[in-house]
């Protein structure tokens, strides 16, 4: 049926596009009370749609750095507690070989060294470890590559150390010679090797904390981004819940009134039927 087939009276052609109007309106509002938004394609506002969407975009990626953060953090904190209880092991056999010196049966030495040289082992027991998912900071000179942000321009790198007895330069007792402590020299130049041995841990242990501490900030920093760039998201697209809820019900109210109208513009055509 093309256009002209049917005329209408100016004024229900008024009402029925004025019903049209608000016909149009009713659905925008359902849609925004329904999505939440105001903004839910690049037709309502393409220039806030877009910014939202970059926005969001990247809240995302940077959320999914948290993840690489989060997995360093514990790295770290694995091989931190590897360097406790590593320098723990040391100062005890540090005091196993101040019981060899304090005596001179070299029974007794022999019985010393061989606690000491089984501290030796759980040192590198405890240093093969100590890693998480995989990696280990303390078996070698690992690096560990912590990435912040989306594009991957920032980052750290973490490096590992050796921290068995060979890369402590912890020797069997009694040294190349293995002479099982029974000369206080053999027992004096271990004992000087385990104070080099904790002194190089506490090094490495200030390192690691400093890095752990760049981690966590920018943990804490990246929340805060991911958090700002939802709320920025947000406030280009969300709708006002009681401003549309309030346009609904005026809508509605208009809708009822304009097909009162129409039908009230029909009456003038109605009129003709009472002549027959």
């Amino acid at each position: 049926m093309s256009i002209s087939d049917i005329s209408l009276t100016a004024g229900m052609r008024t009402n029925l596009l004025n019903l049209q109007s608000t016909s149009n309106l009713l659905n925008r509002t359902q849609q925004r009370l329904s999505s939440g938004k105001s903004v839910n394609s690049a037709l309502d506002n393409p220039t806030n749609f877009f910014a939202a969407q970059n926005a969001t975009q990247r809240a995302s990626d940077l959320s999914n750095r948290k993840d690489g953060m989060s997995n360093a953090v514990q790295t770290v904190a694995a091989a931190n507690a590897g360097i406790t209880a590593i320098t723990s092991l040391i100062q005890a056999a540090k005091g196993i070989a101040q019981s060899a010196l304090s005596t001179s049966d070299t029974g007794v030495q022999s019985k010393l060294a061989g606690q000491y040289d089984t501290i030796r082992s759980q040192i590198d027991n405890m240093s093969s470890d100590s890693g998480f998912q995989g990696l280990n900071m303390l078996s070698a000179t690992n690096t560990l590559a912590v990435v912040f942000n989306e594009n991957s321009s920032s980052q750290l790198n973490v490096v590992g150390f050796l921290g068995n007895s060979t890369g402590l330069s912890l020797s069997a007792a009694g040294g190349t010679g293995n002479t099982n402590w029974q000369s206080a020299s053999a027992i004096t130049a271990d004992s000087a090797k385990m104070d080099s041995a904790i002194t190089s841990l506490r090094t490495s242990t200030q390192t690691l904390a400093a890095n752990l501490n760049i981690i966590t900030t920018r943990q804490s920093f990246t929340d805060a981004m991911v958090s700002t760039l939802q709320t920025g998201a947000d406030n280009l697209t969300l709708a006002d819940m009681n401003q549309e809820g309030a346009n609904m019900l005026m809508l509605q109210t208009r809708q009822s009134l304009g097909t009162t109208s129409l039908s009230m513009s029909s009456q003038a055509a109605q009129s003709v039927l009472k002549l027959f």
